[in-house]
């Protein structure tokens, strides 16, 4: 006799994908992809990856069939949300999405006006960021805290 073998319905996601803005006129575009840098590099190395969002709208394949295969989080620097629209209409709704702007005024906290030089107070900020998107990482994942 064969044994069953039992195909969970929803699979836990192997790996996250994560959308940084590419706004460079304001400090906050800056931050999220410093933020996103550092949950890569150092918080969630290999368990997120980040996607290009110029290729992505430029129609490019690998980008896109990522996206919709993984979960996404985007990380918009203003409220017009460039990230989470567009993946939304390219690849689907993704699994998360903040909105810096949003974060700073809810943490009390103030951007240089420089989108090219951090200073201390950006530094907390792209912490602060990459906090979240690593805790949201983990979430999806199925994971508690650092690992």
């Amino acid at each position: 006799m064969s044994q069953a073998i039992e195909i969970p319905l929803n699979p836990k996601p192997v790996k996250v994908g994560i959308i940084p803005c590419n706004g460079e006129e304001i400090c906050a575009g800056s931050i999220t992809r410093f933020a996103c840098r550092k949950v890569l590099d150092e918080m969630r190395k290999g368990q997120a990856v980040t996607l290009c969002l110029p290729l992505f709208i430029a129609g490019d394949k690998g980008e896109q069939k990522f996206a919709t295969r993984f979960p996404t989080i985007t990380v918009d620097g203003c409220d017009k949300r460039c990230s989470a629209i567009s993946t939304e209409r390219l690849s689907g709704k993704p699994a998360h999405s903040f909105v810096i702007t949003d974060m700073i005024k809810e943490a009390g906290l103030e951007l240089s006006d420089s989108p090219r030089t951090l200073n201390e107070s950006d530094q907390e900020v792209v912490n602060l960021v990459a906090e979240e998107i690593a805790k949201k990482v983990d979430e999806i994942l199925g994971k508690e805290g650092d690992e």
